[in-house]
């Protein structure tokens, strides 16, 4: 006779969805905790400057097709303002990031 099994016991049955497997995909499965950081950290910061360079992209669409209307074109303006302070936020923490771990490599090793 086969034992009913619980909804939940079906899904996690059913899915190969893991904290290993992505782990093992963004290279933080069997490393250490300092290189598991180091990688999370890239990946974060990379994802912000692809988000504020998008930003940029899209505040540039918009000053150029606002055509006569000054309200969007002030609009379009502190897009492209607060998306270049964003860029250069995340290139100052990817510079600090960097001379940290550099830094902490000369230190530990």
């Amino acid at each position: 006779m086969v034992k009913a099994r619980r909804p939940i016991e079906r899904l996690f049955i059913a899915t190969t969805f893991s904290v290993e497997s992505i782990g093992s995909q963004i290279g933080v499965s069997q490393a250490d905790l300092r290189t598991a950081v180091i990688n999370i950290l890239r990946i974060a910061l990379g994802f912000l400057a692809l988000l504020a360079v998008a930003f940029l992209v899209a505040g540039g669409i918009d000053y150029v097709i606002a055509g006569d209307s000054e309200v969007v074109r002030i609009r379009a303006r502190r897009i492209i303002v607060y998306s270049l302070i964003s860029l250069i936020i995340v290139l100052l923490a990817w510079a600090i990031v960097s001379f940290v771990i550099k830094t902490t490599a000369e230190v530990t090793a």
